[in-house]
Parts: structure tokens; sequence; C-alpha cells
């Protein structure tokens, strides 16, 4: 092969660029660049998300499996035995049934509550901008200081409560004692009620007037139409509220806030009736120093929650109405 046969570098890697000039970036699809800025956007929620959700709950699974005690470092691997302990534990099972019923009553409350709210504050009233806000303030409000609030407004010996009921001759309530201490707990609840009448009033002022002007035509009475079409056009909203809602009941922590003693020696000392789920666990955790047990409690919470939200779509899915199809395909 002669010096003239061999190829020169211009001619196997193409033509150089002049003097001056750049090289051409490689091209890149505009799909590929929303990908790029898609996960840039996101990465600060992802990040986030795994910093301190997954990892801690995978910390919290490994400890399920010990018997850390959050200081002590004679801890021993113990496989299951957080989980045999828990299913025959009648404390565990006792707070789990009010845990359930607290559930069944606050949430069907508190959505009936901000719903009513929402139908009134849409309503053509005057003021009604400063009605909605007055209404929603209360669920901006932290529970910390909620809690504290109706601790003070139900205080057996200075709180307004009592003192409202001294002035028609009735003798001062333990509100917060054993068996009123269920009632002042619902109250809490009832108090953010705001948040739901936000979002019911977003979904009924999305329902098409038409509708409900052809039904008045037909002489439907003002609460056929609500039960027939605004009902049914809310049914994505009412779904919504009922899962989170219970999400939050079962994980409330209010009844540590209304405790006379809200110290992890005073957990103990909490009304029977307010000794839920979770106030079982910060017993475990803070005043008994068992974490491997009280991360168990939490890991088969967890596993509660899903499965109680996946019966409420399945026993829902007849009657849960959307104006387009979520399982139809793009």
């Amino acid at each position: 092969m002669t010096v003239d046969q061999i190829p020169s570098v211009v001619d196997r890697c193409g033509s150089a660029p002049a003097a001056g000039q750049s090289r051409p970036r490689p091209h890149t699809s505009i799909a590929t660049r929303r990908h790029r800025a898609f996960y840039m956007f996101a990465s600060p929620w992802i990040i986030g998300f795994a910093l301190l959700t997954i990892a801690p709950m995978a910390y919290a699974l490994w400890l399920s499996f010990t018997t850390f005690d959050g200081l002590s470092p004679n801890w021993h691997y113990v496989g299951l035995g957080n989980y045999r302990e828990l299913f025959s534990d009648s404390q565990t099972w006792n707070s789990l049934g009010r845990t359930g019923l607290f559930a069944i009553t606050s949430v069907p409350l508190s959505i009936i509550a901000g719903l009513g709210l929402a139908v009134l504050v849409n309503r053509p009233l005057k003021a009604r901008g400063l009605f909605r806000t007055l209404l929603y303030l209360p669920a901006v409000v932290p529970p910390v200081g909620a809690g504290l609030a109706f601790k003070q407004l139900f205080d057996q010996n200075s709180g307004a409560a009592n003192g409202a009921l001294n002035l028609f001759g009735v003798d001062a309530l333990g509100w917060l004692a054993d068996p009123y201490a269920r009632y002042v707990l619902i109250m809490t609840v009832l108090w953010t009620a705001g948040n739901i009448m936000i979002i019911s009033l977003a979904g009924l002022q999305d329902i098409p007037r038409e509708l409900l002007e052809a039904a008045r035509l037909d002489g439907a009475s003002a609460w056929r139409s609500f039960r027939s079409i605004t009902v049914p056009l809310l049914s994505p909203v009412l779904l919504f509220q009922t899962v989170t809602g219970v999400i939050a009941s079962v994980q409330t922590i209010m009844p540590l806030l209304l405790a006379p003693d809200p110290t992890p020696a005073g957990i103990t000392a909490l009304p029977q009736s307010n000794y839920l789920y979770m106030m079982h666990v910060f017993a475990e955790y803070f005043a008994f120093g068992r974490y491997g047990y009280a991360s168990a409690l939490l890991w088969v919470l967890f596993v509660l929650i899903l499965v109680a939200t996946g019966l409420i779509f399945k026993a829902t899915s007849g009657v849960v109405f959307y104006n387009v199809d979520p399982e139809a395909k793009k």
C-alpha cells in the first residue's frame, strides 16, 4: 500500500471544522429534552421522597425485626417476634378498634359538614367571600395550636364550655376525661371542615349549570337535584375526601395534644376512649422505649391503610362517576 492509498484523518472523520468554527452538537430529540427537563424539575421532590420517606420506612422495617430501644447497644435480631407479639397483644387490638370507630364516625361527619358549608357559600349571598374566608380560617390553624385551644376551652376548672354550662345551672363536666373525651376529639375534626369545604366548593362550581337548570324546568325539587345531579357529579371529590380522611383519622395525634399530661409518662394515662392506635405507638416508642415493637406497629398500620384504601376504591367503583374515563388510554 502506497502513501497515497492511506486514508487521511479528514477522510475517516469527516471534514474538519474551519478555523474559528465550533464542531456541531449531536442532535437531541425533543422527547429526550422533555424527559431531561421533567427529571430536572422533579429531582428535588424525588430526592426528598427518597431521603425523607423511603429511607425512614426502610429503617423502620429493619427495626421491626429487632429489640432496639433507641439507646442501648445490646439489641438483637428477633425476626417476626415483634409481629407475633403484636397479634396477641390485646391493647393493640383494642386501640385499633377504637381507631376504626373514630374513623367511621369522624370522616362522614366532616365530609357532610364540609359539603354543607360549601353548598351554603356557593349561593349568591352578600359578603360571600368574607364568609368563605372566615369558615376556612380554622383549617389553617396549626394542629398544635388548635389542640391547645380546645384543651383550654374544655378545661374542667377554667374552660369556657363549663362556664357556659354554669350559666344554665349545669355542673361542670370533665370534658377531657371519659366518657366525654371522644366527643371533644370529634369536635377537633369538625373544626377543620373548612378544608373539605374548599375542595367541595371547587367541585360544585365545576358542575354544569345547564343540568341543574334542566332539572328545575322538569319540575325537580332542590333536594332531588342535589341527590340526583350534584352528588353523583361530586362523587370523585367525595371519594378523594373519604380516602384522605380515613388516612388522616387513623394517624391523628390530637388525643396527645388534648391529654392533661402530654409527656411520655402521661401517654399511658390518656382517657381510654382516646387511646387510639397512634397513641399506642407513641407509648411503645417514648414511654416504654420499644422501638422495634413500635416500628412493627407502624408497618402493620401501613399495610392496613393500603388494604382499607383498596377496599374503598373497590366498593365505590360502581358509584363514582367521572366526566372523563380514568381508565381511557391516551
